[in-house]
């Protein structure tokens, strides 16, 4: 026997539920744990038969947790109704149970069409008991499931803000002990300003040419949503320059360098790493900016950038090759939407 889905309706008589309920544990009163549950049945209420897994009684609310209405869910096991790798999880949680014997709560992750959702669900052993001092077996096993994944999300975000915070706060000490120390830097953004950022360059460009070694030149590009997200705003763009300084700053080594062109435009000089670990890097780097929480009057501005990696030897041999491949690799990855990391064309011309 098992319940149809009108017997959960909000018309329900508690004691049609009890009378239920006592049938079909066979003489054994259910409707004692079941019955404080009723002003709460909104919430996600289910029975399951503790010896086949089948759901014998769902509240309403259970067609949101398992995606199928009232009469698709009962008699159906979890096996049925889920994915492999969320049937184990829940089976362990209930293997516990029926060895325990005692309420047990466990956090649950389920696939679902938005994606992972998060449940915190308390079961409770609904126990048979026969006669001539047998020993009580559980029969049902009763769970309340809750929505936590809104919850969570709300918990990551705050957890994200304060990472970034903590970044924040060492970024601006590393930016005020190196403008103690006298280097020329950008006040807004910590990093170097133009003239020193080509003077690097070209020491850098030497030193590998002598060493026979490799360095990779970053142009990068913020994106117009980014400029645009308050375009009237100078304290708006203040605050995005300043984010991505900090972000270039803890992207790079004390040997690399990072330098802001103009409000748009910046550079960054990776010493010593090729065409692919500089990818990688830049590539960390763009997924940083994408999901940076910029908090500035009551809403977060979006800031998106696109970039173009040279490197030499291997997509130019001089300072002007360098520039030049680095700005088509950026003009490559703004015609090809933005938001993306694009690489020169490695030369072929036998001077590598």
């Amino acid at each position: 026997m098992h319940f149809s889905s009108p017997a959960l309706s909000e018309e329900l008589d508690p004691t049609d539920l009890e009378s239920q309920l006592h049938e079909l544990a066979g003489g054994v009163n259910l409707a004692v744990a079941l019955l404080g549950l009723l002003p709460t049945l909104r919430a996600a209420v289910s029975i399951k038969d503790a010896v086949t897994g089948r759901y014998v009684f769902v509240s309403p609310a259970m067609e949101a947790v398992l995606g199928q209405g009232v009469d698709q869910l009962l008699q159906k096991t979890d096996a049925q109704l889920l994915t492999a790798d969320d049937v184990a999880p829940l089976r362990k949680a209930e293997q516990s149970l029926l060895a325990q014997r005692q309420t047990l709560t466990s956090e649950h992750r389920l696939e679902s069409a938005d994606g992972k959702r998060e449940f915190t669900v308390t079961r409770t052993p609904i126990l048979h008991e026969p006669q001539n001092d047998v020993p009580p077996s559980v029969r049902f096993i009763c769970a309340v499931w809750v929505d936590r994944t809104e919850e969570r999300r709300r918990e990551q975000q705050f957890k994200t803000a304060l990472d970034q915070l903590e970044q924040q706060q060492r970024a601006n000490e590393v930016m005020r002990q190196e403008l103690q120390a006298g280097q020329d830097r950008d006040p807004t953004m910590g990093v170097f300003l133009r003239a020193q950022f080509d003077d690097q360059v070209r020491r850098e460009l030497d030193l590998s040419a002598r060493e026979h070694r490799e360095f990779a030149l970053v142009l990068i590009a913020l994106e117009p949503s980014s400029a645009e997200s308050a375009p009237h705003d100078a304290q708006a763009q203040e605050r995005i320059l300043e984010a991505l300084g900090r972000l270039l700053r803890s992207n790079t080594r004390a040997m690399d360098a990072a330098c802001r062109i103009d409000n748009s435009n910046f550079a960054v000089l990776l010493s010593g790493v090729g065409l692919a670990t500089a990818h990688s890097r830049m590539e960390q780097l763009r997924r940083q900016c994408a999901t940076q929480i910029i908090a500035y009057n009551g809403q977060e501005l979006k800031m998106t950038v696109c970039m173009g990696v040279a490197s030499f030897p291997h997509t130019a041999s001089t300072h002007d090759e360098l520039l030049g491949a680095a700005k088509a690799a950026l003009a490559q990855a703004q015609q090809r939407g933005g938001n993306i990391v694009t690489l020169a064309s490695i030369r072929f011309d036998g001077r590598n």
